[in-house]
């Protein structure tokens, strides 16, 4: 069975809803920002202030192209991993994006505590989230399901997508 893929800004639950997802499905799960960061031996934070973001991007593109070959997983993406189109196909080939979204203020009031979060660390936090939501927009609409994470659950979320899934015989359940 192909991978599900979430992708989305940074907040928008990708992490805790992968991993109800995947216990849901009774699949695999997989944070791409865990795994780099259990690679490197540092946070993402670290990676981006002593490596850089080439770096982390870099170790994002090895990644894609080791689990774009695996099967029945649930991928949570990091933010910016839809930046790289061969990143976006790569997934796209043996996975169905499923793009998680909520509006800048909800965003901001589920990151603003985080200092994991090194793209939003220097200027006005909320400008800053508005910023790269706009720049990333249009990858995030290779989503083949979206869903709006702002006021649900997180059971409901995961119930939204499975719906989605099961619906366009992505999955069997």
């Amino acid at each position: 069975m192909k991978n599900i893929v979430l992708i989305g800004f940074m907040g928008t639950g990708k992490t805790v809803v992968g991993r109800r997802l995947a216990r849901r499905l009774k699949r695999e799960f997989i944070d791409t920002d865990a795994e780099i960061e259990k690679l490197m031996g540092k946070t993402v934070a670290q990676i981006f202030a002593r490596d850089g973001v080439v770096r982390f991007r870099s170790e994002e593109e090895l990644l894609v192209k080791k689990l774009a070959k695996r099967e029945d997983l649930v991928i949570a993406t990091g933010g910016g991993m839809v930046l790289n189109t061969e990143n976006l196909l790569l997934l796209k080939e043996n996975g169905i994006l499923v793009a998680l979204t909520a509006s800048p203020e909800i965003i901001y009031d589920r990151v603003r505590g985080n200092k994991n979060r090194p793209l939003l660390m220097h200027g006005d936090m909320m400008e800053k989230i508005r910023e790269l939501l706009q720049e990333r927009e249009n990858a995030y609409k290779a989503a083949e399901i979206t869903v709006d994470t702002g006021n649900s659950s997180i059971v409901e979320i995961v119930e939204q997508i499975t719906r989605c899934l099961l619906e366009r015989n992505y999955i069997t359940y």
